[in-house]
């Protein structure tokens, strides 16, 4: 090995080990996981929605922007090309751009049952139980409403009833999520950071409709902002995850059990590239603050070398995966499906552990 080559090597080695270092290790917060929903724009909405499919024992409630049905880029298949990659590329996203179809729920919603007869995902009656929003904005062309359209469609085909299926579609968005802070994109419009002002905001919109009751949100936080070692959870070199994620934890529930949102971001919204502006300035924190809930927020990372994952995004696709063609990126044993859940289950552990 050229000592150059090797040299890199070992500082990029140290380099991502001091990293994980500087964030302590996330503790446990006896916290309420039975009751747990999850949230995301675009790829997070593709991650939070296979969360929220393979995990539906645990999930109680699902909020979807800019996203299409669970299992999107698996049908149709298209020998001999990478049949997710392909299908992630246009008929998840724009199709009518591609001359492609939008996704087929229906077949999409025949092979989660078969996953789940395989046992690979959790029992799909569960569905039924969850409540579900869905949005997309009449202005966005990267995932568009005829993709939605077919998100609807698959949570109708699981059985979700009418009054807990919310389907919003007469917002003039871009591809974002929204918030009603004059500092933001304008609403209509898609550029970074992705964090739309469009009077209202969304997180909380989310978050009364998934948790019926709540109070106000706060006007000044009593918790704080948690980064822990988020890396200590991913099993494999494959996951284009950061070194450190992120929680908000209400004060209240240093000492009181709270509930778990998981709120995923979209594709370059990792803090590289919009540094805290997700995790800290969409409004979950606020509402959670007053309502004894704690948001996670997991971290995917840009990796342009292996796995190839250029823009941050959540895997909806199988770059994650070690065999592009066996992959299991939805499934429970996902490198990054895995990796959160073993996040969550440590909130639930008892107050202080590791």
């Amino acid at each position: 090995m050229p000592r150059i080559f090797f040299t890199l090597l070992l500082s990029l080695c140290l380099t991502a080990a001091a990293s994980a270092a500087q964030s302590p290790e996330l503790t446990g917060y006896a916290a309420d996981t039975s009751l747990t929903t999850v949230s995301g724009l675009s790829s997070g909405g593709y991650m939070a929605e296979q969360f929220a499919v393979a995990y539906s024992s645990v999930i109680k409630g699902v909020a979807l922007i800019g996203t299409g049905p669970y299992g999107c880029s698996t049908e149709p298949g298209v020998p001999p090309y990478i049949p997710y990659l392909v299908n992630a590329m246009t008929v998840c996203g724009n199709p009518a751009s591609y001359n492609a179809k939008p996704p087929d729920a229906a077949a999409l919603w025949t092979w989660a049952r078969q996953m789940a007869q395989q046992g690979v995902i959790d029992d799909t009656a569960n569905l039924q139980q969850q409540t579900v929003y869905i949005f997309s904005g009449q202005n966005d062309q990267t995932v568009t409403r005829a993709v939605a359209d077919q998100t609807k469609r698959f949570y109708q085909l699981a059985g979700v009833p009418a009054a807990k299926l919310r389907y919003i579609t007469d917002v003039g968005a871009g591809h974002a999520i929204l918030t009603n802070q004059s500092g933001d994109v304008a609403c209509g419009q898609t550029a970074s950071p992705f964090i739309n002002d469009c009077g209202f905001e969304q997180s909380q919109d989310i978050l009364n409709y998934l948790y019926p009751g709540l109070n106000p949100p706060a006007t000044k936080l009593s918790g704080k902002i948690v980064a822990f070692n988020q890396r200590s959870f991913i099993k494999g070199s494959t996951s284009s995850m950061n070194q450190t994620a992120y929680a908000y934890v209400p004060a209240a529930c240093n000492t009181q059990s709270c509930r778990v949102h998981i709120a995923f971001h979209g594709c370059l919204q990792d803090v590289s590239e919009i540094g805290n502006r997700f995790y800290a300035h969409t409004g979950y924190n606020e509402l959670a603050d007053t309502n004894q809930l704690i948001v996670l927020y997991p971290q995917a990372e840009i990796s342009r070398v292996y796995p190839y994952n250029p823009k941050g995004c959540w895997d909806f696709w199988g770059y994650s995966d070690v065999d592009p063609f066996l992959p299991d990126f939805y499934a429970r044993s996902g490198i990054q499906m895995a990796a959160v859940k073993a996040m969550l289950d440590r909130l639930a552990a008892p107050r202080g552990s590791h």
